[in-house]
């Protein structure tokens, strides 16, 4: 597939609510399609593309640049299950940076401003992808994912940004332990959905 036309979810003018990237305004575009099944995830209706038509990408691109972004946000679902080439050099040709958030389960496509790992267990990013991250961002659901973030810090650069987030529904047995972990271990930071309290999408 060229990637002129995507799977799309929803795409709207709001405010990032997690990561780096926290209370900065950007377009969003979340495409369909995800086999990496979190049983955690809090977009599952995003899962199976055939619920979502296929729209131009033109289309997605034209609002995009009328909302007046400087930047766009893609996430999913899993974005990279689509070819994102045509998508950024639409974007990019109008100078609007270009962010993805991925599992990191599928080669990249598109060239990008900002890359955020969020790598899962039940299906590992592809080599390729960890020393490109800008970010990386880890879940945790429980004391495992610990260790899981430890061997993704391994993988990525020495200047990636290093983030733990609190799964949201175990929000409050486990942020104790991520305090803890993060006064011991200075270089991870701790990342909160502050859109689910701000109420925004």
């Amino acid at each position: 597939m060229n990637g002129t036309f995507l799977p799309l979810v929803e795409d709207f003018f709001s405010i990032q609510g997690e990561g780096f990237h926290t209370g900065k305004a950007a377009y969003l575009i979340r495409l369909g399609g995800c086999d990496v099944g979190c049983s955690w995830c809090d977009t599952r209706f995003s899962w199976d593309p055939e619920h979502f038509p296929m729209v131009k990408t033109d289309a997605i691109i034209d609002r995009a640049i009328r909302s007046g972004t400087d930047s766009v946000l893609v996430t999913g679902g899993e974005p990279l299950m689509w070819n994102l080439g045509y998508l950024c050099s639409g974007l990019k040709s109008k100078y609007i940076k270009t962010f993805i958030e991925t599992s990191g389960a599928y080669q990249l496509s598109g060239k990008w401003d900002w890359i955020c790992l969020s790598p899962k267990t039940n299906m590992p990013p592809v080599s390729e992808i960890c020393n490109k991250a800008d970010e990386l961002k880890v879940i945790i659901e429980n004391r495992n994912d610990f260790e899981w973030a430890e061997e993704y810090r391994r993988k990525v650069s020495k200047k990636c940004r290093l983030f733990l987030q609190p799964e949201w529904s175990r929000f409050e047995s486990v942020i104790p332990e991520i305090i803890v972990y993060v006064k011991q271990n200075p270089d991870w930071r701790i990342s909160l959905q502050v859109h689910k309290y701000m109420h925004i999408p």
